[in-house]
């Protein structure tokens, strides 16, 4: 390596890591914030908090790296324009392309080194902050209550409007369903205008104080008849209260790992066997719901006519098993009407009854079935997304480099002030054009490939404009394209009017 490249590799390394290090930790500092709530009162020591932030750290490398290079890309050329070391090199032949040749080789391991991260350093530190904050929120439950959302605490699952107090202890409008281990359901149900949380901190036990409420229950005879008319028992309390064994949920093993379901813990080679997965059982259960849908409303059978009869009744009786499909015969729309025709006005009216409410039965059907199967499509361009992303990171590094050096160099200003400016106004709109389209594709609008490039290719023209710009000594923008025909424009005018006096 010539001393040129060495200086210019070693003043962009110092750099890199010095801002690398600083959006690092202002990141960092986000996502403490962001999960105070589920580390604050648990009486975690400084260990497991270190790991939860060092679980969480290579989640914030899809957002910090390329921040990274297109800030040390536009203050380290920046710099050396603004001493006029830029132009000393200018002047001793070396062009801006030779200028960038060691940090373009740097800048592609960089890139290469950050896919193999988003594959396997991600989705294994998102199993382990996904199981150990599952494992953190066990301990201590009682601070886990949310307001308005079912919490599971032992064998209840409690849900309250509002919260208030020192410590969160009173509770307002509880709602609790209890669990029976001797039934799968459920069958018991508590409200009350009011509650309290009372327990000490060194105690199993968390007592729940409940005011001015009511205690449904469910019957459940052996005898199914008597089962259909739901029979319950209602009682009204001025106060109850329930204890809750915890001491199973203070004995936490934090190093528990249970929890895989995620798809941001798959790599591309399993995430393309998910989307596989995923993408057959939808079509699979569009298909069978289709079929369902069809073979209920008995379409199929409309086409053929059945065997003519002289006899109108007879003729009715083969629609009608035609209809009931004890015969392979179908009838046409002609002896639809034929058929409905034949019957009184009061069969008439209780089969238009019955029809409508069939048709209301499967529009209900579809309308639920339909949410059901957009969740699926999400999960699937979700799974999508995080797939065309491990490889847009990679691109994306190597882009916002082509960025930030040529723009450095025609803006020729280094240091923390104009160029961190400019950086995070380019990154900001790079990154929220990536975060409103990924959106659009989770709901279907537009393609989850098109929406994880799209920023990327956005940034791509702009790159090779500023290089192209840099590198012909051109600033960024050119007044006089703008100014100079408008001169001309108004001097014609001028002269013209010269002409005419």
């Amino acid at each position: 390596m010539k001393i040129i490249d060495r200086y210019i590799f070693k003043s962009y390394l110092k750099t890199f890591l010095a801002v690398f290090t600083i959006l690092m930790f202002i990141f960092l500092l986000q996502t403490i914030w962001l999960y105070i709530s589920e580390l604050a009162g648990k009486d975690l020591d400084f260990l497991i908090i270190a790991r939860f932030l060092f679980y969480f750290a290579p989640n914030l490398i899809p957002l910090v790296l390329p921040l990274t290079i297109l800030v040390t890309s536009i203050m380290t050329f920046g710099s050396f324009a603004e001493n006029y070391e830029f132009a000393a090199m200018k002047s001793s032949g070396i062009s801006l392309q030779r200028a960038m040749r060691s940090l373009i080789i740097f800048i592609s391991f960089l890139s290469i080194t950050a896919f193999f991260f988003a594959n396997n350093v991600i989705p294994w530190a998102e199993f382990k902050s996904i199981n150990l904050r599952k494992n953190i929120s066990k301990l201590k439950p009682a601070m886990a209550i949310v307001e308005g959302a079912f919490n599971e605490i032992g064998d209840v699952n409690i849900k309250v409007k509002d919260k208030s107090g020192d410590n969160d202890e009173f509770l307002k409008d509880v709602i609790i369903h209890k669990k029976n281990p001797n039934m799968r359901g459920n069958f018991t149900v508590i409200k009350a205008e009011d509650g309290e949380l009372v327990g000490d901190k060194d105690s199993d036990i968390l007592s729940l104080i409940l005011f001015d409420g009511n205690y449904y229950d469910e019957v459940q005879p052996n005898d199914y008849e008597a089962r259909r008319k739901k029979p319950f028992v209602k009682s009204y309390f001025d106060e109850y209260k329930i204890n809750i064994d915890l001491s199973s949920f203070n004995e936490v093993d934090l190093s528990e790992e249970k929890y895989n379901y995620s798809y941001k813990m798959l790599d591309s080679k399993e995430l393309r066997v998910a989307i596989d997965s995923l993408s057959e059982d939808l079509n699979q259960d569009k298909k069978s719901f289709s079929d369902n849908i069809l073979n209920r409303s008995g379409v199929e059978k409309i086409g053929i006519a059945p065997k003519k009869s002289k006899d109108t009744i007879t003729s009715k009786k083969i629609a009608i098993k035609s209809i009931q499909g004890d015969k392979p015969e179908k009838y046409d729309i002609k002896t639809l009407e034929e058929l409905y025709d034949s019957y009184t006005l009061l069969d008439q009216q209780q089969h238009l009854n019955i029809a409508i409410g069939s048709v209301r039965g499967t529009l209900s059907n579809i309308k639920g079935k339909r949410s059901i199967l957009r969740k699926k499509a999400e999960t699937i361009n979700k799974t999508e997304i995080q797939l065309h992303n491990k490889y847009a990171l990679a691109l994306a590094c190597f882009i916002l480099f082509f960025v930030g050096a040529p723009l450095g160099a025609i803006i020729r200003k280094g240091g923390l002030g104009l160029p961190m400016v400019i950086a995070i106004l380019l990154f900001l709109t790079y990154h929220f054009i990536g975060i409103f389209a990924k959106n659009s594709a989770e709901n279907g609008a537009v393609s989850p490939f098109f929406a994880s490039w799209l920023s990327t290719f956005i940034m791509l023209p702009l790159g090779a404009f500023l290089t192209y710009r840099a590198t012909t000594d051109q600033g960024f923008f050119n007044p006089d394209v703008i100014i100079l025909p408008i001169k001309k424009f108004f001097r014609k005018i001028g002269l013209a009017k010269k002409d005419k006096e």
